[in-house]
Formats: structure tokens, sequence, C-alpha cells
């Protein structure tokens, strides 16, 4: 019992040290800016707790479940010498998962609004979670072959960067956008530790060198073919069009029913990936699951963790984003102001992010403490709060997109030329992963 409650406290303080400078940020700017008490500061307070149990949980379930799940998954498939099904089973697990991604939702349908119908959701959902699964193979297979990730990534973004400057402008924030969606909070633990496993498997491979950036790969995908399918099909909806987005409810429901379906629409978002990996065991590999009961355990935890962490920023969270944005804008704060609050909120809201946090995790484990998990996050969020605040710029200047994605492109890409080799696939999944659960309806709000 007591090393039990020495787990849950350990578990909680993690929690609360990665919330932390959310709710610093929230503190200064209520008190030093906006100088009035949130709206509804009970509803505020238990969405923290929410979000803070929540995040403990799902930590608790990615040692139990997703990293135990990929890493064996890829080694048996690599000790049977079964690459091809191992390839398989890369390109189903990403395929499954990406297209029942809420995210990419969204993408598609505010492509097919803006498009005037010439772009189908359904027919972009598909397209685009083909691509990452390609791709997702794509990346086993450079593992297996130990090629360098700059080999590949390199005319990657070379061929972003060219499909930019011909694409759409109604698409290019679209395409740049749909980038994250392979990186939910469960595919991309999955994916990190069936890349580091892999890596680990097969003789003459390092796990810190080849078993990251299948998150890169997945990520690259549909800024390629969303741009690509745009100049073949896109047609400009006329400017008296009305542009629908998705219907969403002014209020977040709490009540009894509402909450069973937000769990259950959370179970649901799982069951692709559950399903795959049951297909592989039992079907493909013929065996039965090493640990079953820790498996269903640990996917418990994270669905119930996710859930929590989901409900505690629908009632939390969001809402004083938009509140706290709307708030600066309408007492007239100087742009200095606006600009500190992007920086600052974008910082907290990535050190919070789950998908990140899994990767900075399995960073550390791999390097044995030479890549520190927290450090790691740290430099990330930084690195988020100054893409924000020059996001911010541009909405103010007015300038497009695509001026300031291209030569911040092709900066990347000369980096990935001098960076030491071991960190590059590290950096490119951590740019997968920022554009997540918390961010990105944040950022949306700002």
């Amino acid at each position: 019992m007591g090393s039990l409650l020495r787990l849950v406290k350990e578990l909680l303080q993690e929690a609360a040290r990665d919330l932390a400078p959310t709710l610093i940020v929230v503190a200064i700017f209520q008190t030093f800016f906006i100088q009035r008490m949130p709206d509804s500061p009970g509803a505020l307070i238990g969405g923290f707790a929410a979000v803070l149990i929540g995040l403990a949980l799902f930590v608790k379930g990615l040692d139990a479940a997703i990293f135990p799940a990929g890493e064996t998954m890829a080694f048996d498939f690599a000790r049977r010498g079964s690459f091809l099904w191992l390839m398989a089973f890369a390109f189903c697990i990403s395929f499954a998962s990406v297209a029942a991604e809420p995210a990419l939702m969204a993408v598609a349908y505010k492509a097919e609004a803006v498009s005037g119908g010439s772009m189908g959701a359904m027919t972009l959902r598909m397209v685009a979670a083909l691509a990452v699964g390609l791709a997702v193979m794509v990346g086993v297979w450079r593992i297996v072959l130990g090629h360098p990730i700059a080999l590949y990534l390199i005319p990657g973004y070379l061929i972003v960067v060219s499909l930019t400057a011909m694409s759409p402008p109604e698409l290019v924030g679209l395409a740049f956008d749909s980038g994250g969606v392979v990186a939910s909070t469960v595919t991309a633990p999955l994916l990190t530790a069936m890349g580091v496993g892999l890596a680990a498997t097969i003789r003459g491979r390092n796990p810190m060198l080849d078993g990251f950036g299948l998150i890169a790969f997945g990520a690259l995908a549909p800024m390629i073919v969303i741009q690509l399918y745009g100049i073949l099909f896109f047609v400009a909806a006329d400017h008296g069009t009305a542009v629908v987005l998705m219907p969403t409810d002014d209020e977040h429901q709490l009540t009894a029913w509402a909450m069973l379906g937000n769990f259950l629409g959370m179970v649901k978002n799982l069951l692709p990936i559950i399903a795959v990996v049951l297909f592989s065991s039992f079907v493909i590999l013929r065996r039965p699951l090493a640990d079953p009961r820790g498996l269903a355990v640990g996917m418990l935890f994270v669905a119930v963790g996710l859930y929590l962490f989901d409900e505690g920023l629908q009632v939390g969270l969001f809402p004083l984003g938009d509140e706290m944005t709307s708030g600066l804008m309408q007492d007239g704060a100087a742009m200095w102001v606006l600009y500190l609050y992007g920086f600052l909120i974008g910082f907290a809201t990535t050190m919070a992010e789950p998908a990140l946090i899994a990767l900075s995790i399995k960073a550390d484990e791999v390097s044995l403490g030479q890549l520190r998990g927290f450090w790691l996050r740290t430099l990330v969020s930084i690195g988020v709060g100054v893409g924000l605040v020059i996001g911010c710029a541009r909405i103010v200047d007015g300038t497009p997109i695509a001026y300031w994605l291209i030569p911040g492109y092709l900066l990347v890409i000369v980096m990935t030329r001098l960076a030491p080799r071991f960190i590059v696939p590290i950096a490119f999944d951590c740019g997968g992963v920022t554009t997540s659960t918390v961010t990105v309806p944040l950022v949306t709000a700002l």
C-alpha cells in the first residue's frame, strides 16, 4: 500500500510540474494585465484537477501498455525476419489511427468548405491517412537499412517547399497544420516505441540514431499530399460562399450521458490501434499476448487519463484561454503584451503536451539520461513560443503564410545538414508532436 501511494504521489508531482508553467502564465496575466477574476473559478479549479489526474494516469498507461506493445511487436516481427509484415503493421496502425483522428476530420472539413466542395472531406481524409501509412512504412524500411534520416527528410522538405510556392494560398496553412495529425496522443508514443524497439533488435542499429523518426515521416506526408491534391483539384469558393466549419456546442456538456458519450468517443479512437495489435499478434505472429492483463489495464489507464485530461481542458483551460485572449483584445493591450502572451501560452501548453511528454520519456530512456527529457521539452516549448510570436506578427502584418514558411523550412534543411546526426530524428519527431491535444485549441483561440 505504501509503495502504491508513493507511486501515485510521484506521478501527480510530475504532472503538476508539467502543468506549472500554464498556471504561472494564467496567474501573471490575470493579475497584472486582465486584473479580474475568471468567470468560473470553480470550473477552472476542477478542470485543472482533472487535467492533473488525467496526465498522471496517461503517463502510467504509457509505461504499462503503449511502450511495451510497440517494442514487443517490433521485436517479434524482427526476430521472425518478417519485415514485410512489420511494414504492413506500421501501415495499418498509422492508417487506422490517422483516418479516425478528430484533428484530421476538422482539417478536411475546413478544406471542403474553403474549396466550395471541390475537395471532398472524406476523400481528403483517406488520401492523407494513406499517405501517412505509406510514409511510416518508408520510415520502418529506413531503420531496417540503417540509412541516415537526412537522406529522406531533406528531399521531402524540398518537395514541400516547392509545392508551397505553387499551392493555392487558401490551402497552405491547412496543409501545414495537417502535418501534426499523425501525432495523436496514442499513435505517437506507439510509433516511437516501435521504432526504438526495432532499432534495438537489428544488429548494427543504434536506437538513438535509428529508432526515432517515424513520427517525422508521418508528419511530412500530409503536407505534401494535401498541397498536391489542392494543386490538382482545388477550386476556390466564391467570396460570397459562407465557410462553415465543423459544428460545435457553445457550451461543453457535463451531463451523465454527455460524459459517457465523451468517454466512449475516447475509447473509439483507441479501438483501431487495439484491433491492429490484436490481429497482428494472434493472426500474423500466431502467439498470445505476453501480458494481456497489463495491456488491458494500461489501455484503461490511457483511456481514462485522456478522458479526464480532455474534460479538464474543455471545462477549465479552453474557456479560460478564450476569456484571456478576448480580455486582452477588449482592453486594448499593447502589441508587445499580445506577443508576450503568445510566447508564454505556446511555451506553457507545449510543456503539458502528452505526446511530447511520451517522446521525451523515451528519448531520456534510450539516451541513458544524456538527453534529459525535461530539458528536451523545455527547448521544444521555447521554439513553439517563438513560432507563435512570428505567427502573431504575420497575422498583424497580413503577409501570406508562404513568405514565412518557405524560408523557415529552408533553414531547417540547412540545419539538418549541420546538426549532430543523433539529434536530427528526435528534432523532427518533436516538431510532429507539438500540435496535439493541448496546443492546437489554445493557439486557435489566440
